[in-house]
């Protein structure tokens, strides 16, 4: 018997190719988890091995070139897609004077050195400098995992990339520019400064009312997936067609798309599971395979170039991460995470390279001294970034500590969702999974209620429960689907919700089948006063990941209820995921109330307030509300200390005014029972 299948080595069969790499991916992690190595070294020295310079297994064929520039543009995306804007924005002034150090020491220290090292001309010392003070994000996975990345130190690090990719890009270009013209051209610079204004304001606006539309129109998880990669490569595109690196125009992608993508959403899961699992692998893999380790026993001289390279590459790093960090107030972990993000080296050090080889500023020895300084800086990277991940962890404050350890699962809100409308479903499981606690584990309740056996109402309620239950799925929430025959809608739901101990309660708001119905309708109504749990009544006419902003009125005496902390918890739990703006609309003593809960509990959103003297001053309050808002009322049951005479006319104010407005009606749990957070 003869095989009819031979292998051959490199590999060229799209299928054996395939198989390896998913190997690779599989097992590495694994076995260098266990001897403590980070899995991104593994992946990398396991790129050395099997590439053309290790066992010549793979060859760096096409789909390692394509699959690696993906990875490197996936990283940077979502350094920015998972960024808090809040966070951003309040250390964007860090991450500016960061990046600005993290170039200038680097530049100043790569130019005398290599000048004394090498005895190179100044032109190749200058690019040489770049290749140092340039760094990328190959250690971010490592932070993305702790879950650091709001983290001071992290978002500081991502910051400071940006600035030092975008300078060693303008130092580089005009390096090269006196290299083949003999001379400096200013015009260059002033050229591309226009086209980068040019860029941000037109990709910006662009992506910005073109995927609010297209989050609007399309609803299905997978388009949506499938757009923001769109997006993201089209960004990219437009940053190289104007002279940026390809990487600056997936992280501003990122930037843009960052408020429609929460981090508890269907499409963040799919966004981070297609990045760890293929595109960031692969990167990393093609990284290894470019890395020539013979090259050190053919020459005393590489491996002289390289030990330099390394050195004051390293060097140049740590100082600028060390005096950084003492600037901002940062202790050794920040430090340390700092350093890491900043060292690694791959995509514009790669860059910078064959671009110098290729206009003759670097020799073959350099060439390959650079190479081996990547493979070196990743390993650092890797193994700093790890450490410092670890420590930061651990130096979490005593109280956020007691909060993530100590509250017990039933401290947290137990969710109860009922639908009936597939054309609702969707949106309000999402706004209940938004409202929760990031460390809440209970399983979410979602409800159909049925009195009848009209084959209609059935089948539209059970497809409304496969709806609400695939919502939560996707973000990996525990579900319990129930199906309920009761007397009435209300009944089902009260006795569900009591058998269930449910703290939350959201149903949607009823539509108007005649014009005699009330705006609530008597559901609703019978509803809020068969329970004192808090009730949520919700209706969007959009998505709810394209809300921009939350207008909350909140009536006198609010803070008296038994509830109140626990709604203005679940708003700014919204705010937060949907890094959208909370404007409360209030009494100055319930703003101080209300102001004070948000920093007690070290809520990092932005908020607003706007005193209301009368019940007719919100009127004039939420003139100004747009599609991208939503009105949420907190409203109050009678007999309650913050009900009055205006709450009884809600449903005409509302019907008057607020038609075609997004809506969030709170009854707030009241008089007594459980408090869930």
């Amino acid at each position: 018997m003869t095989l009819l299948y031979t292998l051959s080595y490199p590999l060229t069969g799209p299928v054996e190719i395939f198989f390896l790499v998913l190997l690779i991916i599989l097992v590495c992690p694994l076995l260098f988890r266990k001897i403590g190595i980070p899995q991104l070294i593994g992946l990398i020295i396991a790129g050395v091995i099997v590439g053309p310079y290790g066992f010549n297994i793979l060859a760096r064929d096409a789909s390692f070139e394509i699959f690696g520039q993906v990875g490197i543009l996936y990283i940077m995306f979502m350094a920015a897609v998972e960024i808090d804007m809040f966070h951003l924005k309040r250390n964007l002034p860090r991450g500016i004077g960061f990046g600005l150090i993290t170039f200038a020491v680097p530049l100043v220290i790569g130019i005398f050195g290599s000048r004394l090292a090498f005895g190179a001309s100044w032109s190749t010392c200058v690019l040489i400098s770049t290749m140092y003070a340039a760094h990328t994000l190959i250690s971010y996975p490592i932070v993305s995992r702790f879950g650091l990345q709001n983290t001071k130190p992290a978002v500081i690090a991502v910051c400071s990339t940006i600035v030092t990719v975008l300078l060693a890009l303008l130092v580089l270009a005009g390096v090269v520019d006196a290299a083949d013209a003999g001379g400096f051209r200013f015009i260059r610079f002033v050229n591309l400064l226009w086209l980068m204004i040019a860029y941000v304001s037109g990709m910006g606006i662009m992506l910005h009312f073109l995927t609010k539309y297209f989050f609007r129109k399309i609803s299905d998880q997978v388009n949506q997936f499938i757009y923001v990669l769109a997006m993201v490569f089209l960004s990219s595109l437009m940053a190289s067609v104007i002279g940026l690196e390809a990487i600056l125009g997936a992280f501003y992608a990122g930037l843009i798309l960052n408020r429609f993508i929460p981090e508890r959403s269907g499409l963040m899961g799919r966004l981070k599971f297609v990045g760890n699992a293929i595109f960031i692998p692969y990167f990393l893999i093609g990284v290894g395979m470019l890395i020539n380790v013979h090259v050190i026993f053919k020459s005393w001289n590489v491996g002289w170039v390289a030990l330099n390279m390394v050195v004051l590459a390293m060097l140049a790093k740590w100082v600028s991460a060390f005096g950084a960090a003492k600037i901002f107030g940062l202790g050794v972990a920040g430090r340390k995470l700092m350093f890491g993000l900043t060292s690694g080296k791959a995509a514009a050090t790669i860059a910078a390279a064959l671009i110098g080889f290729q206009h003759g500023l670097l020799t073959e020895d350099m060439l390959n001294g650079a190479v081996l300084m990547i493979l070196v800086s990743c390993i650092v990277s890797s193994i700093s970034t790890q450490t410092a991940a670890k420590r930061l962890r651990m130096e979490l404050t005593e109280e956020e500590f007691k909060k993530e350890t100590e509250t017990k699962p039933g401290d947290y809100a137990r969710q109860l969702v009922a639908v009936a409308n597939p054309v609702t479903a969707e949106n309000l499981m999402k706004l209940a999974l938004l409202m929760r606690h990031r460390r809440n584990n209970n399983p979410v309740t979602a409800l159909f209620v049925r009195n009848s056996d009209d084959a209609r109402r059935v089948q539209a309620g059970r497809n409304s429960l496969e709806i609400a239950v695939a919502a939560a799925q996707a973000v990996d929430i525990e579900v319990k689907d129930i199906e309920r025959y009761d007397i009435n809608v209300v009944s089902g739901v009260t006795n569900e919700a009591k058998q269930n101990r449910s703290t939350d309660i959201m149903i949607g708001l009823h539509r108007r089948s005649n014009i005699v119905d009330s705006f609530f309708g008597s559901m609703t109504e019978q509803l809020v006063n068969a329970t004192n749990k808090m009730i949520l009544i919700s209706r969007c006419f959009t998505s709810v990941d394209t809300l921009a902003r939350l207008l909350i009125l909140v009536p006198d005496k609010a803070e008296y209820e038994t509830g109140f902390q626990t709604w203005v918890e679940r708003i700014c739990n919204l705010a937060s995921q949907l890094a959208a703006k909370a404007i409360f609309i209030s009494h100055e003593t319930t703003s101080s109330f209300i102001r004070n809960i948000i920093i007690s509990e070290g809520y990092a959103i932005r908020h607003e307030y706007r005193n209301l003297h009368s019940w007719d001053d919100y009127i004039i309050h939420t003139n100004d509300i747009g599609d991208d808002d939503i009105f949420i009322i907190i409203g109050a049951r009678k007999g309650s200390v913050s009900h009055s005479s205006e709450l009884e006319n809600l449903p005409s104010y509302l019907m008057k005014n607020h038609s075609d407005n997004n809506l969030i009606l709170i009854y707030p749990e009241q008089f007594a029972g459980d408090k869930g957070t």
